[in-house]
């Protein structure tokens, strides 16, 4: 369910961005996901297909690329990249909801730490919008 809230606020401000810039009608939307909140692309995707009916999106290709979870502990200043099958399934359900809360579960392979910073793979961007005026 979270994927249809995403596909929800991303309809809602592509929507409101075409009619701020005067499209007619949208043809390309760029989101970047990070991998970080474990977004079912598949599912969002099917979302945004859905909630684009009826609209100035109806026609848009989405287009979404998965940027990789890059961590850096502060401790040690390792770096490692997020491997989801390396946590548990709750865990796993429990980043993808709250991100935030990594940082009770993970630990720096190197040093033990459990204080890192989240490099990149963070979050979801609207990259950006064609269409045609």
């Amino acid at each position: 369910m979270h994927e249809w809230a995403l596909a929800e606020a991303v309809v809602s401000t592509v929507s409101q961005i075409a009619i701020r810039e005067g499209l007619r009608r949208v043809t390309e939307v760029r989101l970047k996901v990070g991998e970080l909140q474990q977004i079912e692309i598949e599912i969002l995707r099917f979302a945004l297909s859905e909630l684009k009916r009826s609209s100035l999106l109806e026609e848009a290709e989405f287009i979404i690329e998965t940027e990789k979870a890059e961590l850096r502990c502060r401790v040690c200043g390792h770096k490692w990249f997020f491997r989801r099958n390396e946590v548990d399934e709750d865990v796993a359900e429990a980043i993808h909801f709250v991100p935030e809360i990594a940082h009770a579960y993970i630990r720096c392979p190197r040093c033990g730490s459990p204080d890192f910073e989240v490099v990149r793979g963070r979050g979801v961007w609207l990259e950006s919008v064609e269409g045609v005026k």
